[in-house]
C-alpha cells in the first residue's frame, strides 16, 4: 500500500518544487541566525561551501535526494529565519559550537518545535566543530539527554558527520537502515583532527 504524505504549505513555498513519486519528508532546520544552516544544505545541495554569511529572508525549501537501500528518498529541508510555525515530520535544530548564546537558545528553539509537531524525530546539531577556538565543548552539550534528543558534531565546512542527522532521520521516518550513497560532495575546505575532538 503506498503511503501518500500531506504537507502543510502555508507560506506556498513548495508550489515551485516537482512532486516525485518516491517517499519524502518534510525536514524543518531552525536555530539561530548565523549558526551554518543554510551552508549545510547548500553542502548538501550542490557540494560547495557558503564562505558569506547572508541571513535567509523568510524560508527556503530545498529538496535533497538520498540512495537508500530501500530506494531513493527525499527531504524537502525548510530552511527557515526562525519566525515561521511551520509543520515537519522531522526537525535539526542547530547551534554554533564558536559561540555560546547560540546554545543556550536551544531550549526555546526545541520548546517552539515541540509546541508546532508533538513528537517528531528531532536532532541537535553542534555545527563548526573545525575551529579551534570552540566556545561550546562537547562535555557542556547535555540538552539532547534531558529530551532523548540524538545529537551530532558537524561542520558543513570539513564534511565532518555531515550524512549523520539525515542518515538518523531517514531511519526513525521511513523504517530505512542505510544510505548506499551520498551525494557528491565537493572535497573539504578544511581537515578535522579527530582526536583532539574527542578531548
Amino acid at each position: 500500500m503506498e503511503t501518500v504524505i500531506y504537507v502543510s504549505d502555508p507560506l506556498g513555498a513548495l508550489s515551485n518544487q516537482q512532486t516525485v513519486d518516491y517517499p519524502s519528508f518534510k525536514l524543518v532546520i531552525v536555530g539561530d541566525g548565523g549558526t551554518g544552516k543554510t551552508t549545510f544544505v547548500k553542502r548538501h545541495l550542490t557540494g560547495e561551501f557558503e564562505k558569506k554569511y547572508e541571513p535567509t529572508i523568510g524560508v527556503e525549501v530545498h529538496p535533497l535526494d538520498f540512495h537508500t537501500n530501500c530506494g531513493r528518498i527525499r527531504f524537502y529541508c525548510w530552511d527557515t529565519a526562525g519566525q515561521e510555525n511551520i509543520h515537519g515530520q522531522c526537525a535539526i535544530i542547530m547551534f554554533d559550537v564558536t559561540a555560546r548564546m547560540t546554545y543556550k537558545n536551544v531550549p526555546t528553539w526545541h520548546r517552539d518545535i515541540c509546541r508546532v509537531c508533538e513528537n517528531i524525530p528531532i536532532v541537535l546539531c553542534g555545527n563548526k566543530v573545525d575551529v579551534k577556538n570552540r566556545q561550546v565543548k562537547a562535555k557542556q552539550v547535555t540538552f539532547h539527554r534531558k529530551k532523548s534528543l540524538r545529537y551530532y558534531e558537524i561542520s558543513a565546512k570539513s564534511n565532518y558527520n555531515f550524512e549523520k542527522p539525515f542518515l538518523y532521520l531517514a531511519r526513525m521516518t521511513s523504517g530505512y537502515s542505510i544510505f548506499v550513497e551520498s551525494p557528491a560532495l565537493a572535497p573539504p575546505e578544511v581537515k578535522i583532527d579527530i582526536a583532539s575532538q574527542q578531548e
